[in-house]
Order: structure tokens, then sequence, then C-alpha cells
């Protein structure tokens, strides 16, 4: 059988077009995804204390020796000691594990601390003083700490804050 061809009339509307997404599918869509990025964000920002994850300055903070002794006349610190094995003939760097450990950076005019507890003597501190540096710690001071004459290199960046469309770098507040 042959179609007969009937011309379309200019008042006639088109055959409706069918569209796999219609409004309420892309409204349902639209809200998983927002939903999507809502679990997402708050998977992300949760925050592991135990001792095996340092995700804060806070946890960092408790963990540091003499924690309200630290806090109040310095700052906290993660302490890492490494070895460096080198070879000259063939020249190689090795790298042992290093070993993290909390300790404490004191400010220079908070030293007194350490000589009233017979921790550091007058010859110690005034060596270290010579240098411009400050005294660092690890272990209790009630006990057996290991204290060190500390360096603070200023030329150390965050290279995070670096990053493209971060901002500016804050200015430090705190010169130890």
């Amino acid at each position: 059988m042959a179609r007969r061809y009937r011309p379309s009339s200019p008042y006639s509307s088109p055959p409706p077009s069918s569209s796999p997404f219609n409004y309420t599918s892309l409204g349902i869509l639209a809200g998983v995804f927002v939903l999507g990025i809502g679990i997402g964000i708050a998977f992300s920002s949760t925050a592991n204390f135990n001792p095996e994850n340092v995700a804060s300055r806070e946890a960092i903070d408790r963990s540091a020796p003499n924690a309200e002794l630290c806090i109040q006349f310095g700052a906290s610190a993660m302490v890492m000691d490494t070895r460096l094995f080198v070879t000259l003939n063939p020249f190689n760097v090795y790298v042992a594990q290093p070993r993290i450990e909390p300790g404490c950076v004191l400010r220079t005019n908070t030293w007194s601390i350490l000589e009233d507890r017979k921790l550091v003597n007058s010859q110690q501190v005034r060596e270290c003083k010579n240098r411009m540096n400050t005294f660092g710690f690890t272990g209790d001071l009630n006990g057996t700490p290991r204290i060190n004459c500390v360096y603070q290199n200023d030329s150390a960046q965050n290279f995070f804050f670096n990053q493209p469309g971060v901002g500016p770098v804050p200015p430090e507040t705190q010169r130890f």
C-alpha cells in the first residue's frame, strides 16, 4: 500500500519530541549531585584524633611534653630524628626511617624555666644566646628530657600557602 503525501499545514504543531530528560528527572539528578557533594565534604572533613593520625594543631598541642607549660611559654612541635648515610664512591645518599616524637620549642625569654629546674647551665644558655638560638626539648621536664639549642630557619616555607588562588601569606605573629 502506498502512502499518500499530505502537505503539512502552516498552522499545525510539529510532533512532540521525546527527550530522555524532562524537568522531573533533571531535578532528581541535580538533587543527587548536591547530596553527593555534601556527603563527600562531610566524610573528608572529619578528623581522626587517634595517635596514628595527627590531623590538627590541637592534637599536636595535646601530645607535647608538659603541654600546659609548652603552650604558655613556647610552641608544641613535631621532632624528627633521622640518620643520613653518604657514600663517596659511588656518591649516594641513604636516609633511615625517621623517628617522630612530640616536643616543644621555648621562646627566648622563657629559658629561666630550664635554668630554674637545673636542666641547662649558664654556659649552655650563653652559648645558645650568642648564636641567637632558642631551646627545644622532648620528654617530660620532670624526668630526663632531651634538650637542644635549636636554630629557627627563616628560609623554611609552608608551600601549601603558595598555591594559586590561596591568597597572600599571613605574617608570622610569634618570633622565637
